[in-house]
């Protein structure tokens, strides 16, 4: 299948040196071993500091021949196909030799040769060749990974940190490597205007076009074909990824798929999000739910349709959405926006604890005062902004049926002071791009249309719908929150040259173990509504904005 890509062939020119030590290659079979200065080799009398600690419990770093002789031991052990002994140097031998032995037997890899490369501290990398056999097809597979070196609890006896990773850096727990006919066929995934998406052309689409092969392989008319990869276990951490292919045999026939995605929006989407690290966007048709663009800058992972963060002040636009229909705000009335307000036993404040005097809601918003919500904690019950975001915005019921795997937002009902922490889009509230997209989509809109990928009439599935609307009078208040925030407000510098009707709101999300939040933005032009988040990055004004503004404008 044209989009997916064999494991890359890294070429060794040269003997590698490890830690002082040159790897040279042994009995013809190209495993680095390794001339421990100061160790003693075999036979020569000298007994070895691993000899000498044997009896006693070893404490401290790992010297330099802990490392290498340990890596030497459990990379010769796996090549020559000793499972067992393999496993016995690894500090968890059940699952090590689970794996290793699945290695040869399942995922049917034979001739393999390791090639140590350079340690660091306690890590050695190393390369990996061998040939995958099924049946009378045949090709061959390279990969690096790494293993650690760690000592064993009880005894400190050096020994491999066992992850599955150390077996194919794609591989997470419960995973394993499988070849045979694949599960499903492959498909020929194409864009709205008929032109074939591919990883060479977009890159962000690797984890988009596996979860179209999962779900339409077998019903778009395509044959399977051979092919090695990675089977995600129910209890892996990577357990919302789909199935992923290492390496193709036979291609198989691909069926074809047709997706909403926008040629030219996508590649736009490509280019801003490559601008920076960890940022993800999504462009949709406000009047429709279709997915026009969606782009990572970090390709394992599809952030943009399956990351669960918190979105910080761009779930103002749903709590202002409540605190309107209950007239707890009104956005020409005045209302409070005081440096701190504590509530459930937090004291809250705003960004370099500002406050606005005799302003109104319109001002709060706009500006994003934090306090202007927190205040209205009190009158609230502990389920309506959980309500309000599955009633209206048709968040938070996972019963999104996109075309490919999703995260539909989360608003759990709390209490107290993370209640209150939820109104701003912290506490346990969490959504992603495709969700803030389809926030701003919904206010444009004026009714929640679910965002799909691939239309509904290619499978017959039904797409999941809101139990209600705003009013008119919420909904042309809701819209002038955003209007302002895009001209005057923190959203005014991004949104600045993009003409026409348009909304937006910033958002920042405090993270803990981050030195800067994660920056959100969310907005609305015309048709076209869009949500961008850069990880780590700072304001979502400075840092999403400008993606999501180019967005709008190119899509114009």
């Amino acid at each position: 299948m044209g989009n997916r890509g064999h494991v890359a062939e890294r070429r060794k020119t040269r003997p590698a040196v490890l830690g002082g030590a040159i790897a040279v290659v042994v009995g013809g079979v190209g495993f680095g071993a390794y001339a421990l200065l100061g160790g003693g080799a075999a036979g020569d009398g000298t007994r070895t500091a691993s000899a000498q600690q044997a009896e006693e419990v070893r404490t401290g770093p790992l010297s330099a021949a802990e490392v290498t002789d340990t890596a030497e031991r459990f990379l010769t052990a796996w090549q020559s196909g000793k499972v067992s002994e393999a496993a016995a140097v690894t500090d968890d031998p059940k699952a090590a030799a689970a794996l290793l032995t699945g290695y040869a037997e399942d995922a049917r890899v034979k001739d393999v040769t390791l090639t140590a490369g350079t340690r660091t501290g306690a890590k050695v990398a190393f390369s990996v060749k061998g040939t995958v056999s099924h049946g009378d097809l045949a090709a061959p597979l390279a990969y690096d990974s790494a293993l650690t070196v760690v000592r064993r609890a009880g005894d400190g006896a050096p020994r491999v940190d066992w992850r599955p990773a150390v077996l194919h850096p794609d591989l997470g727990d419960g995973d394993r490597l499988v070849t045979g006919e694949a599960g499903t066929p492959p498909v020929r995934a194409l864009d709205r205007d008929g032109g074939e998406l591919t990883t060479r052309k977009y890159p962000s689409l690797g984890t988009v076009l596996d979860g179209l092969r999962e779900k339409y392989g077998e019903k778009a008319g395509g044959e399977a074909g051979v092919e090695l990869r990675v089977v995600r276990g129910k209890e892996s951490k990577k357990a919302e990824l789909s199935d992923k292919t290492l390496l193709e045999l036979s291609e198989g026939t691909p069926g074809t798929v047709k997706t909403t995605l926008d040629p030219s929006l996508q590649a736009a989407a490509e280019e801003q999000v490559a601008k920076k690290a960890k940022a993800s966007v999504v462009v949709l048709r406000a009047s429709t739910g279709e997915i026009l663009a969606v782009a990572n800058s970090s390709h394992g992972f599809n952030t943009a349709f399956q990351g669960s963060l918190a979105p910080g002040s761009t779930m103002k636009v749903i709590t202002s959405s409540m605190l309107i229909e209950k007239g707890l705000a009104s956005m020409d009335e005045k209302h409070p926006c005081p440096k701190y307000f504590s509530y459930g036993g937090w004291k809250f404040q705003n960004d370099d604890k500002f406050q606005i005097k005799d302003g109104t809601f319109k001002a709060s918003f706009a500006r994003s005062c934090n306090t202007a919500f927190i205040s209205q904690a009190p009158e609230l019950e502990d389920d309506d902004l959980t309500e309000q975001a599955q009633q209206v915005f048709g968040l938070s019921m996972n019963n999104w049926q996109v075309g490919v795997p999703t995260f539909d937002g989360s608003v759990p009902v709390q209490s107290a002071a993370p209640m209150a922490a939820s109104l701003i889009g912290q506490g346990g509230v969490r959504m992603n791009p495709l969700n803030m997209a389809s926030v701003s989509a919904t206010v444009k809109a004026g009714v929640f249309h679910q965002p799909y990928l691939v239309a509904p009439e290619v499978d017959g599935r039904k797409l999941a719908t809101a139990s209600r609307t705003l009013s008119a009078g919420t909904l042309a208040q809701l819209r002038e929150l955003m209007s302002y925030t895009a001209a005057y407000g923190t959203a005014a510098e991004a949104m600045a040259g993009v003409s026409g009707e348009t909304g937006a709101k910033t958002g920042s999300a405090e993270v803990d173990g981050q030195k800067k939040p994660n920056g959100w933005f969310t907005a609305y032009r015309g048709d076209l509504a869009a949500a961008g988040v850069v990880q780590a990055a700072g304001h979502g004004g400075s840092t999403a904005g400008p993606i999501v503004a180019a967005l709008l404008k190119s899509g114009g």
